[in-house]
């Protein structure tokens, strides 16, 4: 008997437990690291980081025929049922006031550092049809996120890529004058230092497989850009709502993860210091942690049909 991860989205893909031998058959190499544990159910251990790799090399094939998909050992591997989440509540707030989820290429969206994993953007046009730029201040990740493209041709047209040139800035060099998007996603970097994320990720390997290891091992990879920053997520977010408000006629939705729920009540009053029109704040279960979708907007309700 199998049961639910009803904990996901409800348009998930992978809300029943993995079925290893159909993804086995995707990338054959994923039968080295797959076992049955004490439950009896066949499962891998998520803290190695090529038994991750290869899961979401078959999952991404299976599910969205992405072919090819590859990192770097070096950069986040990311939880591709937690990332699809993201996508479908994003759906689900451009539905609100419509009979239908909006799908197709005149829905645009913009990822604020896609990493070289280029998941969000595929995730989106596979699921709904929509046009994606993916941006980063990662010149490597970028060519890598570019790699996964030329190895998908039928991605190109609708999938973009774009360098943030200033580390500074987050929408600025990006958003010019005569774009529009529908909405804005980003996975912010969570941590304040390179030490809080090696101590984070030791306490989820330690949660994965109870043991007792002092090695921090990122079992995710990971650049700086993608797991830390000064001032940590609420830095970078409040600088995100900071700056969207020079581009309040461009963006129909500015939509960020927060995974820190002590952050909403300082972000919520920034939020209202830029005098947004309106904001949500989405729970969203993501694997072993609950995050959050903050979402806001300066369009006036009567005025959002126009934007689709």
């Amino acid at each position: 008997m199998t049961t639910e991860k009803s904990s996901l989205h409800t348009r998930n893909l992978h809300r029943n437990p993995y079925d290893f031998d159909q993804l086995i058959s995707c990338v054959p190499e994923l039968k080295h690291y797959v076992f049955v544990n004490a439950y009896e159910t066949k499962t891998i251990n998520f803290s190695l980081p090529k038994a991750v790799k290869l899961l979401n090399q078959a999952l991404l094939l299976h599910f969205y025929d992405i072919k090819n998909w590859d990192i770097p050992e070096t950069n986040l591997c990311p939880p591709i049922p937690g990332r699809a989440d993201y996508i479908h509540y994003i759906a689900d707030l451009l539905a609100e006031q419509r009979p239908e989820i909006p799908s197709g290429s005149s829905i645009s969206g913009l990822d604020i550092g896609t990493g070289a994993n280029l998941v969000y953007p595929l995730l989106a046009h596979r699921s709904y049809g929509w046009t994606m730029l993916g941006t980063d201040i990662n010149q490597d990740s970028l060519k890598n996120a570019q790699r996964i493209l030329d190895h998908n041709p039928d991605l190109s047209p609708v999938i973009q890529l774009k360098k943030q040139p200033d580390s500074h800035h987050i929408f600025k060099n990006i958003i010019g004058s005569g774009h529009r998007f529908t909405f804005s996603m980003c996975n912010p970097p969570f941590h304040d230092s390179e030490e809080s994320a090696l101590k984070g990720n030791l306490r989820k390997t330690k949660n994965i497989n109870t043991s007792k290891s002092k090695k921090p091992l990122l079992n995710f990879g990971g650049q700086q850009s993608e797991l830390w920053c000064e001032g940590g997520e609420l830095a970078f977010i409040t600088k995100m709502i900071e700056e969207s408000a020079q581009y309040s006629s461009q963006v129909l939705w500015f939509t960020c993860l927060v995974s820190k729920k002590d952050n909403l009540y300082k972000l919520t009053t920034r939020l209202k210091m830029v005098k947004v029109i309106d904001f949500k704040i989405i729970d969203m279960a993501q694997g072993q942690k609950v995050s959050r979708m903050l979402a806001w907007t300066f369009v006036p309700q009567k005025e959002r049909k126009a934007w689709f």
